[in-house]
């Protein structure tokens, strides 16, 4: 059984002042609007309906918490960089991104997921320069992989591993589909180190 399918939800909330205390580890899934942040949570929880999936991008407009234990959680950050949402609620959803990021001290690692066939855009990078920046880890995930043919999902990936140097950090770089579960060790792994959670504690 895997440690992610105790998951379960705690809270959703507007901004940093509404989550609980700031303690213990949490890690943080961010990415553009539609790039499949939900699918990922669910497909690493083993639960279909954790996170909830929307064929409407930007859906997730509050900081959603999931629980794995008293210590450890999941954060399903708001989506960015979706057109058809009014100005002011988009700065809104920023600033409590932004603030979530800065401020939050038990925030341990940051999972920034982008389409493969389109990885790296503006948005993207600007967040994983910040983290870099600010001395976090960023777990890479190109989701969306089912949807290359295996030689050039293996070609993108090279790529993008290539031009993750430039953000000279810890910039892991994976390939993932929620759909096939391609990548779901890869991403459990990178997880474990940063939750702290040894091997011999894992249940067959």
């Amino acid at each position: 059984m895997s440690r992610y399918s105790q998951a379960k939800f705690l809270m959703s909330a507007p901004d940093i002042r509404h989550l609980g205390p700031d303690e213990g580890i949490e890690v943080a899934f961010a990415g553009r609007s539609n790039a499949g942040k939900s699918s990922a949570l669910n497909r690493l929880s083993r639960q279909k309906g954790l996170a909830r999936t929307s064929k409407t991008p930007g859906r997730t407009q509050l900081i959603n918490v999931f629980e794995l234990d008293e210590e450890r959680r999941l954060i399903d950050l708001p989506g960015y960089g979706f057109a058809q949402v009014p100005v002011e609620m988009k700065k809104k959803w920023q600033k409590a991104l932004g603030e979530y990021l800065q401020d939050r001290k038990s925030l341990k690692g940051l999972v920034v997921l982008m389409d493969i066939r389109h990885p790296f855009k503006d948005l993207d990078q600007e967040l994983i320069y910040w983290a870099v920046n600010s001395k976090l880890p960023v777990l890479a995930l190109l989701t969306k992989a089912d949807k290359l043919k295996s030689g050039k999902r293996k070609a993108q990936l090279l790529m993008a591993r290539e031009a993750s140097l430039a953000f000279c950090g810890d910039v892991t770089v994976h390939a993932f589909s929620s759909l096939e579960g391609i990548g779901l060790s890869e991403m459990e792994a990178v997880l474990n180190k940063w939750f702290g959670y040894s091997p011999a504690k894992e249940t067959p």
